[in-house]
């Protein structure tokens, strides 16, 4: 039933039973009752016979059984309002679901519908089902991204808040890639379309969001069997209640109270409100029972390269060997010996020039020494940058094995044979690795680094971010065989890798994750947790927000079970009557949408990875 007609149906009954209320005592009084009960319950009769036509015994059945026995023995007034408190709190779930899953609306919301595409270099604006993969979409400051594409030409700062959770505009230029239903918050873009409509990174998202919230986790699966047989059993205990004690209204009132209304709401509302608040933060997990599975997530095992490092060399150190020589003309003559080198490590010593703002012209003349270095000629000087064994008197190697040793990759800068200076590059941490291995220590997470690199390189990564363990020179089948080892002893793990080399880990780990999956749709429908932003404290927010939701619904589980156990302890004392005992049965629904929707509150900051405590919880939930 569409919205507005369960909120007119609720309307209507209620009004007819204040009209009932204002009218003296009579046929006209009952009447006016007998017409709320019928408006009220008439939907609720539908959804009982649908729900029979499948061969199950719905909560609406116990309802509806409740009111119809009521309109017997005459007693209008609690017929009237059971239906109508149960109609009521209807429309009051079927609302708060919507409200939950306004991440996901939010992000339909964000599809772009329009393009401005340049034909014959004219700007036209067209409907995005007329694009074609190739053409140069026009985006000007202000204006929404309609596809994922790459940039042509243009600079501006792109907000991507609606893909991988990121407040700060992303600085976009020539060949970076952007997003559908990211907007440019500054500059112009010429962007060549690559991903339209459903095969953009967008769309992909909608849809795992969408297959995410309607997954079940296991404690809601084992809810459902366990009402399959306890709403029969309800009925049937409320049969032989009235049949020993003759008394039909206590039998009736068994029905009412014994509903387990709040018991099948707390899981659904709890895993749509968890999924849908990490999905608004950029954080894409598979559904119900990965969630659960995430909190109880005891181990990471997290590959270096690219993971922990930034996974590309990076120059660390200028050492100055000869006092006639600074460290910047140190650097500038290594770094234009290297212009002329192919070497992957030559691009690090010439962007580290570069930032420290050193004028790099190209040399003509240079040689490349195989496995060595390179010799080149820089202005009126022979120079040369690598191994000892390209200068004419091998130096003091000391600190070059220091270097070594703490895993970087050591040379000798020399000038016409002669040595002035050690340069160094390496694969240098991420800035946001040690807060995230604090976050995962601090919920009591071991974090295990898994990596081919050597022993000595990995041991100082190791101890520069204080990881409980590390596994080094490693081929992809070890990480596989370090998870199903970890599995063995009775942790629960977690893997995060390039989602390459790392495949056959991540497969087998109990939860996958994927991190910078904003520029990989394939990661998007392959992990169990998606990290939309390149960013890994992302990882400890996902857990603890998959711990929140757990508690969340184990809190909602057991104020459940204790309404029906009071309501239960109050007819058999008697006082409680089938009208009080469905206020109270709608009340502890309310009570635990009202918990749930507490996990739609926003606890990532950027820079910091925070989370509500236990404690600040638990009040928050007695507040409501």
């Amino acid at each position: 039933m569409k919205t507005w007609k369960t909120w007119g149906v609720v309307a209507v009954s209620g009004l007819l039973i204040i009209l009932s209320w204002l009218t003296p005592a009579g046929w006209l009084s009952d009447g006016f009752m007998i017409a709320a009960a019928v408006v009220a319950g008439w939907q609720i009769a539908v959804s009982a016979v649908q729900a029979l036509r499948i061969k199950m015994i719905s909560i609406d059945l116990l309802v509806i059984v409740a009111a119809i026995g009521a309109l017997f023995i005459n007693n209008y007034w609690e017929s009237a309002a059971v239906t109508f408190l149960f109609a009521l709190g209807k429309a009051l779930e079927k609302a708060t679901m919507n409200h939950t899953r306004k991440a996901l609306s939010d992000l339909v919301d964000a599809a772009p519908e329009t393009a401005t595409v340049l034909r014959d270099g004219e700007p036209e604006t067209v409907e995005i089902w007329e694009l074609t993969p190739g053409d140069v979409v026009l985006v000007k400051n202000g204006e929404q991204i309609p596809v994922d594409g790459r940039v042509l030409s243009g600079h501006g700062g792109v907000d991507e808040a609606t893909i991988t959770g990121e407040s700060v505009p992303a600085e976009k230029a020539q060949a970076s890639e952007v997003f559908a239903g990211t907007w440019l918050r500054s500059g112009v873009l010429r962007i060549e379309a690559i991903g339209i409509g459903s095969d953009s990174t967008l769309a992909k998202i909608i849809h795992r969001v969408e297959d995410a919230q309607d997954d079940k986790a296991k404690t809601q699966t084992f809810l459902e069997k366990f009402s399959k047989y306890y709403t029969p059993g309800v009925m049937i205990a409320a049969l032989a209640v009235g049949l020993i004690t003759l008394n039909v209204e206590l039998a009736l009132t068994l029905l009412v109270i014994a509903c387990p209304g709040a018991l099948v709401i707390s899981i659904p509302v709890s895993i749509v409100a968890g999924i849908g608040r990490s999905a608004k933060d950029g954080v894409l997990i598979k559904g119900g029972e990965y969630l659960e599975t995430s909190a109880k997530v005891d181990t990471v095992v997290v590959d270096k390269t690219g993971t922990l490092t930034n996974g590309r060399p990076e120059l660390t150190n200028v050492d100055v060997l000869d006092p006639a020589y600074s460290d910047d003309e140190v650097l500038t003559l290594a770094a234009r010996a290297e212009t002329a080198s192919e070497h992957p490590l030559a691009e690090a010593i010439i962007r580290g020039a570069e930032n420290k703002g050193l004028t790099i012209d190209m040399v003509e003349k240079a040689k490349p020494v195989t496995g060595k270095g390179i010799i080149a000629h820089v202005d009126d000087h022979t120079v040369a940058v690598g191994a000892g064994d390209l200068l004419d008197h091998t130096p003091d190697t000391t600190r070059i094995l220091e270097l070594n040793d703490q895993g970087k990759t050591a040379m000798y800068v020399g000038v016409n044979g002669r040595a002035i200076g050690i340069i160094a590059v390496a694969d240098t941490i991420r800035d946001d690795a040690p807060a995230a291995i604090r976050s995962l220590h601090d919920k009591g997470v071991r974090v295990i680094m898994a990596t081919g690199d050597a022993q000595r390189v990995a041991r100082n990564i190791a101890a520069e971010l204080g990881v409980d363990e590390v596994r080094a020179e490693l081929m992809p089948e070890d990480k596989l065989e370090i998870v199903r080892e970890l599995q063995a002893q009775g942790r629960t793990v977690a893997m995060i890798g390039d989602g390459v080399n790392d495949t056959p880990a991540l497969a087998q780990a109990d939860i996958g994750v994927a991190m910078g999956a904003a520029g990989s749709p394939a990661a998007i429908e392959t992990a169990d947790i998606a990290l939309m932003a390149d960013k890994l404290p992302r990882l400890p927010y996902a857990l603890g927000l998959a711990q929140r939701t757990v508690r969340t619904m184990r809190v909602n589980i057991a104020i459940a079970l204790a309404t029906v156990a009071v309501l239960l302890a109050g007819v058999l004392l008697g006082g409680v009557t089938m009208s009080i005992g469905m206020l109270v049965h709608e009340a502890s629904v309310l009570i635990v949408i009202a918990i749930a929707m507490l996990l739609l509150r926003p606890t990532l900051k950027e820079g910091n990875v925070e989370e509500v405590s236990a404690t600040d919880a638990a009040k928050e939930a007695l507040i409501a």
